[in-house]
């Protein structure tokens, strides 16, 4: 299978993809967003702001001047074909995925983690865990009668890697019977549990980890774009903290989503999923 791509360009990364460990790659999908559309345009816009942030982490004293990274654009996707669409990030992300990239996706909603996690287990051998930081459980069999949606792409996720090796956090909305089989099936932390990190840390030491980050997990005040905002999250400074606390996991690759930047306020959520990007590129191995 050929792929086609969109290419506007990370700050401080090239096209050199041979020469490549990480990879970004902008999948522009919107189709099942229940409440605000437009996540599709912010992989561009992600990129379009990176270049106000230093290429410079304080936090990690590292640039990325130090790191070889490529960006390939935004992979063209099916407009309006949900099933055409997840094979296609699927069959993409498994090329990825074995030609042992470290990627990092820019979304588009969140149902684009189902098929790129898919991939990630399939290419790789041995538990695989998935840490997902959310507003939402995203735990639901089905949503307006559909089964693929972003209010149940981690029930599909379950079904592929297992609900015990999904870990929720920042959960803080959600149906009576998704939150009930989310706390039964798999690892669910509410929005004032972030301490409980410090020990499935140390439990994932070992272990290959994927991150999926929806951005609607801060508070609305730092993260006003995006398409299901919900009162009441983490602050983007606590969030750093917390990620900085990741670098010593296995990380084999790495989501953001649901960035929606026509509903932004001075560019700031782009900006924070910008940031958000320079620090993992920095942290992976």
């Amino acid at each position: 299978m050929s792929f086609n791509f969109y290419k506007p360009f990370f700050l401080c990364a090239s096209e050199k993809y041979e020469d490549s460990q990480i990879v970004l790659a902008g999948i522009p999908m919107d189709f099942t967003v229940s409440f605000k559309p437009g996540s599709r345009f912010a992989p561009a816009k992600i990129r379009e702001v990176s270049i106000e942030l230093e290429e410079y982490s304080i936090y990690q004293d590292k640039s990325l001047y130090d790191k070889t990274f490529c960006d390939m654009g935004d992979l063209e996707l099916p407009f309006g074909n949900i099933e055409r669409s997840i094979e296609t990030i699927y069959q993409f992300a498994c090329k990825l995925f074995e030609d042992k990239k470290v990627p990092i996706f820019l979304g588009g909603e969140h149902l684009i983690s189902f098929p790129l996690i898919k991939a990630a287990a399939n290419s790789n051998d041995g538990e695989f865990y998935v840490l997902h930081f959310d507003a939402h459980a995203d735990m639901r069999e089905e949503y307006i009668g559909e089964k693929f949606s972003h209010a149940t792409v981690m029930r599909r996720v379950g079904e592929v890697i297992g609900f015990k090796n999904i870990y929720h956090f920042g959960i803080r909305s959600g149906s009576k019977e998704e939150i009930e089989f989310a706390k039964k099936n798999s690892n669910l932390y509410f929005v004032d549990k972030w301490g409980k990190i410090d020990d499935v840390i140390k439990n994932l030491k070992s272990k290959k980890v994927y991150l999926s980050i929806d951005i609607d997990v801060f508070d609305p005040a730092f993260a006003p774009g995006t398409g299901t905002p919900e009162p009441g999250g983490i602050l983007s400074s606590d969030f750093f903290d917390i990620l900085l606390k990741l670098k010593d996991l296995d990380i084999i690759g790495a989501d953001i989503v649901e960035v929606a930047p026509y509903y932004d306020i001075s560019d700031r959520t782009a900006l924070l999923a910008a940031k958000i990007v320079r620090e993992l590129i920095l942290m992976m191995k």
